[in-house]
């Protein structure tokens, strides 16, 4: 639906996107090997694929919910936010595909490293989504006047694009990147919700 400034409603983007994520999210737990015993011990064969799923099932949930937040003070979007959404989403879909990289090749260096792209180019297509919105808006728009710099969305940015080559040096060091990574966005970001509350 279109409103009078030439823009869409962006409930419907909203809707899809949160399609997506569910079938991702869905995917990613149907990834995991079931222990063949029956005790807690027996998931000591599967604690990396585990801890990678959780790893995964935290970053898919970031990138839902600030694009949510993200969303809901939006008042329009176009065919731009369109396919930067659709950017993000790409990028987000393969995360189960490098989780079972991970597996099957015992957390190797390249796969590590692929991971680091994955999640990079999901963090890249957040921004561009982001830009978009704001592009679409406007410079007064809620979602620009919350975002600003964005300091924390380009460091994310800049700490894969360091951790991809470190994967073939240490895939652990790289490993605790991403990590850092989710730490970062694990603390709750507040600045959309103070402007929709201003």
């Amino acid at each position: 639906m279109s409103d009078r400034r030439g823009g869409m409603r962006p409930t419907r983007l909203e809707a899809f996107t949160d399609g997506v994520v569910a079938i991702i999210i869905t995917i990613m737990v149907l990834e995991l090997k079931v222990p063949t015993g029956g005790d807690l011990r027996d998931l000591e064969g599967i604690a990396p694929l585990l801890l990678a799923y959780v790893l995964s099932f935290i970053n898919v949930g970031l990138y839902w919910n600030n694009h949510h937040h993200m969303l809901h003070a939006t008042d329009r979007i176009d065919g731009q936010v369109l396919w930067a959404n659709l950017f993000l989403l790409f990028w987000l879909s393969l995360v189960p595909f490098v989780i079972r990289w991970l597996d099957d090749s015992g957390f190797a260096a390249g796969a590590t490293a692929a991971y680091g792209i994955v999640l990079g180019m999901s963090s890249v297509g957040y921004q561009l989504t982001e830009r978009a919105i704001i592009a679409c808006n406007g410079p007064g728009s809620a979602v620009a006047r919350a975002i600003r710099r964005d300091g924390k969305g380009w460091g994310s940015i800049a700490v894969y694009a360091a951790a991809v080559p470190l994967a073939y040096v240490s895939r652990w060091v790289a490993i605790a990147l991403y990590v850092g990574v989710v730490a970062l966005w694990f603390v709750p970001d507040r600045r959309i919700a103070r402007i929709l509350e201003g």
